[in-house]
């Protein structure tokens, strides 16, 4: 599945800067809803109960936070690139600095698997993960995460 019509630029966030796992979850679930016009507590304690679960940090400094609500219809994503790295409970204990949010709908579960599969996959990717972390804004950032080609230069 394509990244671009997940998540927009205007969702896409360069270091944000955060103490732990639960500050990020929070900021995260009140930036997804506002835009999904949702309450901020009803994505919170999914988010929470999900990672109640086991992390979502998939490693390589990478976490996919994610949950399946009814409020959402279309897949949607945040991208943010961490200020400073955080524990996040990682299965490979490393702290995170790249975090994805994916927020999907309980309707058609194989195109929702679909989804978390595909930036799962981009997100293992150690080539795109260190142009990621050296984006100079956040509009590189995401025409990296799109797969979007092209030479970038720093403002």
């Amino acid at each position: 599945m394509d990244f671009e019509p997940i998540c927009r630029i205007v969702d896409t966030v360069i270091d944000l800067s955060v103490r732990d796992k639960r500050a990020l979850v929070h900021d995260l679930d009140h930036r997804a809803a506002v835009v999904l016009n949702v309450e901020d507590d009803v994505v919170f304690s999914a988010l929470l109960k999900r990672e109640e679960l086991g992390s979502t940090g998939v490693g390589n400094g990478v976490a996919i936070p994610h949950v399946r609500l009814e409020q959402v219809r279309d897949p949607f994503a945040i991208m943010v690139r961490l200020k400073d790295p955080i524990n996040f409970d990682s299965i490979d204990g490393q702290p995170v600095d790249l975090v994805c949010l994916l927020l999907l709908s309980k309707e058609n579960e194989s195109a929702q698997l679909s989804a978390l599969a595909g930036i799962a996959r981009r997100l293992r990717r150690p080539e795109l993960l260190e142009k990621l972390r050296h984006a100079p804004n956040r509009v590189v950032l995401y025409n990296v995460m799109i797969g979007r080609a092209g030479r970038y230069r720093s403002q």
